[in-house]
């Protein structure tokens, strides 16, 4: 696609001539997903298969070495015989942290970088952001767009840092968030879907969870047919991830159920969706339990984040 990418109006012209969004139309449809009912066996398996699509996410300013240490010993034993989850998620300077107490064990380290969340920030202060967090044990860096440079219609400064956090990540894989709080209609979230992975990306994000609103039903389905449609035609398959506002039992299923319906089987793994969400994974241990001995569980039975 080097020659889509050599100029903003030819990625504008690309980016442009992907087909609109039917905004009411793209509601409705998760609305309707939204509103299947999954029970018994299935709701078991949706369950742990949601726990196991989790990164578990810790991004505050008052985080310590403490807190991460106490939240991958619960990404690695959840309890009531769940699966582990898929990563943990932290800030660059306690990537270190996490990948000491996760060695050994399949579950991820997840760091955001590029002056999260904001992205405001110079290229070469965003790039040894990324580094550091790599050198440091990430395996997966979580970037922000310049949600500013996308809005003014420039594109090609979009996808160049882009291509050059990807760059910077060396191994690492890249999830591309696209803030999508502040993109405005789903048109523009269907172009900043196809500009991240036209410019390398292994994921895209819809949100930093410091934005309201942070993810979507209908945001994360125009994503995942964007994935879907992009592996049809690049023959690459990228990942998504919904984060921010996903607490309850029900709101990881129905993100399941559209993941599902939209991109299809193969994307029901953690290698191709992931779920953002530092509660959610309470309320799922809560209602497996509840399964399990037919009772109601309480929050006290489960560990405080």
């Amino acid at each position: 696609m080097s020659e889509v990418a050599a100029s903003d109006a030819s990625l504008r012209r690309f980016l442009h001539g992907l087909p609109g969004v039917d905004e009411a139309g793209a509601t409705a449809r998760a609305t309707m997903l939204a509103s299947r009912s999954v029970k018994a066996d299935a709701k078991r398996q949706a369950i742990d298969l949601a726990i196991s699509m989790i990164d578990l996410t810790t991004l505050e300013g008052q985080d310590t070495p403490g807190k991460v240490r106490a939240l991958c010993a619960k990404a690695r034993h959840p309890g009531y015989g769940a699966p582990m989850v898929a990563a943990v998620c932290v800030y660059p300077d306690l990537a270190a942290v996490a990948a000491a107490e996760l060695a050994g064990t399949p579950v991820k380290v997840a760091s955001v970088a590029t002056a999260f969340p904001s992205g405001r920030s110079a290229l070469e202060v965003k790039l040894a952001d990324v580094k550091s967090a790599v050198a440091a044990g990430a395996d997966e860096v979580d970037m922000v767009i310049d949600r500013g440079a996308f809005l003014s219609g420039r594109y090609l400064a979009v996808y160049e840092e882009i291509q050059a956090v990807r760059a910077a990540c060396g191994p690492a894989h890249l999830k591309v968030i696209l803030e999508t709080g502040e993109l405005g209609p789903l048109d523009n979230v269907r172009r900043a879907s196809w500009l991240a992975m036209l410019a390398g990306a292994d994921f895209i994000k819809t949100s930093t969870g410091k934005v309201s609103p942070a993810a979507t039903l209908p945001v994360t389905l125009v994503m995942l047919e964007a994935v879907r449609d992009w592996q049809g035609m690049a023959g690459r398959q990228v990942g998504v991830k919904p984060a921010g506002g996903i607490r309850t039992t029900k709101d990881a299923i129905r993100y399941i159920t559209v993941v599902h319906e939209t991109a299809g089987d193969d994307w029901l793994d953690a290698r191709l969706f992931r779920l953002g969400a530092s509660s959610l994974l309470n309320d799922l241990l809560m209602q497996r339990a509840r399964m399990e001995t037919g009772r109601y569980w309480s929050p006290d039975y489960v560990t405080v984040d």
